[in-house]
């Protein structure tokens, strides 16, 4: 079992966290460069305020708000380090960052995301939400080759000397019109959906916190601190 700290925060500034995912980050890079003690591994779970990321390999123009709007309506803009394109995040919906040193795990970064795909799968399972991956489509899908195939979650991460920053974002009770102002990771002619909406009503927060904690630490063998 691999030593992990939780960090369990509330509703938090995305700057904050993204701060100190990268204090975590370069931390545990240095350690490795200069051969010392290994550091912990570190899960955030978090909400943030209205925000839109774009990934190093984002398109400005699936961007379909204006500044002056995304302004009015208290929402933040980021380019950040992940790939990916451009997503949003906001109240209601479950984000994770894991910090982890894939080595110390012996994984690869392929195996890295598809475990991360498993743990949201199993996560909606125990809801009694059947889901799925699509190849070339990082992130879990609803309806696979159906009629109304659906995005729930999405996973945009950074990797340097195989430790991992960003993570993924679970659309919980997500006020799903906000994802209406871009084209969401770049793909035009695909829905998104959230728990709330596939199970009818809201989930709470800290239960879903702990099934995908569950999820993580059975699957990547983690104890928690």
């Amino acid at each position: 079992m691999t030593p992990c700290v939780l960090h369990n925060l509330q509703i938090s500034d995305y700057q904050e966290v993204w701060d100190l995912q990268k204090s975590l980050f370069q931390e545990m890079i240095d350690k490795k460069t200069h051969r010392q003690e290994t550091s912990p591994l570190h899960l955030i779970m978090v909400e943030h305020p209205h925000v839109y990321t774009f990934g190093k390999s984002a398109e400005e123009n699936n961007m379909l708000a204006t500044p002056e709007y995304l302004k009015a309506m208290g929402a933040s803009v980021y380019h950040i380090e992940r790939g990916g394109d451009i997503t949003y995040h906001g109240p209601g919906q479950l984000v994770v960052y894991p910090i982890f040193d894939l080595e110390l795990l012996g994984m690869g970064i392929k195996t890295f995301v598809n475990t991360i795909e498993e743990c949201i799968k199993g996560t909606l399972q125990e809801l009694g939400i059947e889901s799925g991956t699509i190849p070339d489509r990082i992130g879990v899908w609803l309806d696979i080759d159906g009629k109304r195939e659906r995005k729930i979650a999405a996973i945009g991460i950074k990797c340097s000397r195989y430790v991992s920053m960003h993570g993924l974002a679970l659309n919980a009770n997500t006020d799903l019109s906000m994802f209406g102002h871009i084209v969401p990771c770049g793909i035009p002619d695909k829905e998104v959906t959230s728990i709330e909406k596939e199970i009818g009503r809201q989930i709470d927060m800290d239960y879903l916190k702990n099934l995908l904690g569950k999820q993580f630490a059975d699957r990547f063998a983690l104890i928690y601190q």
